[in-house]
């Protein structure tokens, strides 16, 4: 096996150790790499600009990181395959009583629901969600807990340790819940860090949570899985995914729940 510190290594063996390094460790350094390759900064910094353009890792000043593919911001999505979100929402506002306290997470499939929540009453409202805060805050009967930590404008909605430390401090019947995509192994994954963890906090903490996800997340692949996700009472789809994500998801053990 050639050794990829050698002075003049072909550039596909320099590619495959940087991409094996950021899988190891999440970040490198044009400086730490040039000294293992013993080449120039600008040789890496070229390495590092081809290996971005192919998508295969971002860089950062001074480096790179891993890639990790972001969603479309939050006023982009609400109007892609609506009609299946609002089939998603009323699914969603079947699982609710009057009474409950319902944590709705960000995102439009959580907002669709909001608005079939709209019939409930005495519903306390727990969200991270501008848009769902603004629209429930409204409603005469309804109490509303907006979730407090920085915002994310991509996302209209709270993030971060605040966010996570406010869940703790409710007792909540139901969750509803988004996810980056509905992987072929049947694992509901996420883009970020923070939205996995946020996840499957709520998992941990309700009565009873529901992953809420269209058909255009059937098979997607996201970089980060959600911890725990398993303890989901449901993932509620607007219709059935394929056979073989089916059978990998009743073998994780949420029930598959779709709409009518």
């Amino acid at each position: 096996m050639t050794d990829p510190r050698s002075t003049r290594a072909l550039a596909p063996r320099r590619h495959g150790e940087i991409l094996r390094r950021l899988a190891a460790d999440g970040t490198v350094g044009i400086t730490e790499l040039a000294d293992f390759f013993d080449v120039s900064r600008q040789t890496i910094r070229r390495d590092l600009k081809l290996l971005a353009d192919r998508g295969q890792l971002d860089l950062v000043h001074g480096g790179a990181t891993l890639f990790e593919p972001t969603e479309a911001a939050f006023t982009a999505r609400r109007e892609e395959n609506a009609d299946a979100k609002a089939a998603i929402g009323r699914a969603a506002a079947d699982l609710v009583r009057d009474g409950m306290v319902v944590f709705l997470d960000s995102g439009t499939t959580t907002l669709a629901a909001a608005h079939a929540l709209l019939e409930c009453k005495n519903l306390t409202i727990c969200t991270t969600s501008l848009s769902i805060a603004l629209l429930m805050c409204r409603q005469s009967l309804t109490r509303v807990h907006m979730l407090g930590g920085e915002i994310d404008r991509d996302e209209e909605a709270s993030i971060g340790v605040d966010a996570l430390e406010a869940i703790n401090h409710f007792r909540v019947d139901v969750a509803f819940l988004g996810g980056g995509g509905l992987s072929p192994d049947g694992e509901v994954t996420d883009f970020t860090r923070n939205g996995a963890e946020q996840r499957s906090r709520m998992v941990a903490t309700a009565g009873k949570a529901y992953f809420l996800l269209d058909s255009s997340k059937f098979g997607r692949l996201t970089p980060l899985r959600i911890p725990r996700f398993e303890l989901a009472a449901g993932v509620v789809v607007d219709r059935r995914p394929p056979e073989a994500i089916c059978e990998a998801l009743e073998r994780k053990g949420p029930a598959l729940i779709v709409a009518a």
